[in-house]
């Protein structure tokens, strides 16, 4: 472990607590186009996995990697992530509206909306995404079935970070960081699991 340097606020602890905050800004803002969120979060797990390969996590990194992301392919994934939510909330709010069997067309609603949501946050964490989307979401789709462990913990980031963005909410801006956390994470721990089979 470093020592605190001289002019250094804060001990080495706290260096990567504030690369989040600030990679978390920048993916908020450049998630507001709301096709470029796949992307831009995508990005936010690629910056933060350079971390434990000693690269700086800067927002500056970040907004550098960004640029080189806005192709076709990219907008088409957060395209389709946007028609994907759009229609999860046209069912739960058909569901809501007293229509028969509406509770049983509820769960099966979430239930798919869940398994969604972690199989596209688990790709936006791969590295694949980067170039590949397809590829990327195949894997997190076998990451998914074969690892129950580490998509709970995926839906729980998901649960802290929208818990935090509604109790106060400045701290939405700053949720998509510690939410990248979590799902490099995640991705880094069973990439490891993965090698040591």
């Amino acid at each position: 472990m470093r020592t605190r340097e001289a002019g250094e606020v804060f001990g080495p602890r706290m260096t990567l607590f504030a690369d989040v905050l600030s990679v978390g800004l920048a993916t908020s803002v450049a998630c507001l186009p709301l096709v470029t969120a796949p992307a831009a979060l995508s990005t936010a797990c690629a910056v933060l996995r350079g971390a434990g390969q000693d690269r700086p996590v800067t927002a500056g990194r970040y907004l550098a990697l960004l640029r080189q992301r806005l192709r076709p392919g990219d907008l088409l994934a957060g395209a389709v992530s946007l028609a994907g939510l759009l229609l999860l909330a046209a069912d739960l709010a058909l569901a809501g509206a007293g229509l028969p069997g509406a509770p049983l067309f509820a769960v099966a609603a979430a239930t798919i909306g869940a398994c969604a949501a972690v199989v596209g946050l688990r790709a936006c964490a791969r590295p694949e995404s980067l170039t590949d989307w397809p590829a990327a979401v195949r894997g997190a789709a076998r990451d998914a079935a074969a690892d129950a462990g580490g998509s709970g913990l995926v839906l729980l980031a998901v649960a802290t970070a929208a818990l935090c963005a509604w109790m106060l909410l400045p701290l939405a801006f700053l949720a998509p960081g510690p939410l990248a956390l979590a799902l490099t994470a995640v991705d880094v721990r069973r990439s490891a699991a993965v090698l040591l089979e």
